[in-house]
């Protein structure tokens, strides 16, 4: 099956009622970028899985990257020749925040250039880990559209969301014929 779509988790992976997990099992042509280790990320070993999926996927593929994975994604882009179609950057942890995990390491400073595919920010009014204001700046820096989810926390699986359609809806926007996956 053609990859479409890989989906990049934050700290911890995503649990089952989490919208990744879900999207992987509803949406065919959709793989999780699995990572070493999910408890104490460090930037480097994250980016060069987020590599090895995406040259495994093909430079159609879209990544759909929730909170620190964002950032990871992010590095991953201003060190990586390896091309993809775009990225959903969901919930985006703002690696130079007071409450970013102390568990994850290399992920600051943040890189705040423009990005060489095509982005979209979603970002909730009620995040813990990034403000509203802070994921816009981060929108404006790496060439972003940017949308206001609302009061959605940190856009997981506590926020209630199910298969969240609006964020498959922003998805659509991204993968090249989606009628196919």
């Amino acid at each position: 099956m053609e990859i479409k779509v890989l989906t990049a988790p934050g700290l911890g992976s995503s649990g089952p009622l989490h919208w990744q997990t879900l999207w992987e099992q509803s949406i065919p042509g959709t793989k999780r970028i699995e990572q070493t280790d999910w408890e104490t990320p460090a930037c480097e070993q994250w980016v060069a899985q987020i590599e090895k999926a995406v040259k495994a996927a093909g430079p159609q593929v879209v990544v759909a990257a929730h909170s620190l994975a964002c950032m990871a994604l992010v590095h991953w882009a201003r060190q990586s020749k390896t091309p993809i179609t775009g990225a959903l950057l969901v919930a985006p942890a703002d690696a130079e925040g007071p409450a970013f995990p102390g568990v994850a390491t290399g992920f600051a400073p943040i890189p705040l250039v423009k990005l060489p595919f095509e982005t979209i920010i979603v970002a909730s009014t009620n995040d813990p880990y990034c403000s509203l204001e802070r994921a816009a700046f981060f929108a404006e820096k790496w060439g972003s559209r940017f949308v206001n989810a609302g009061a959605k926390g940190h856009i997981n699986s506590e926020s209630g969301l199910g298969e969240w359609s609006e964020g498959q809806n922003l998805l659509k926007e991204l993968v090249q014929n989606w009628p196919t996956l």
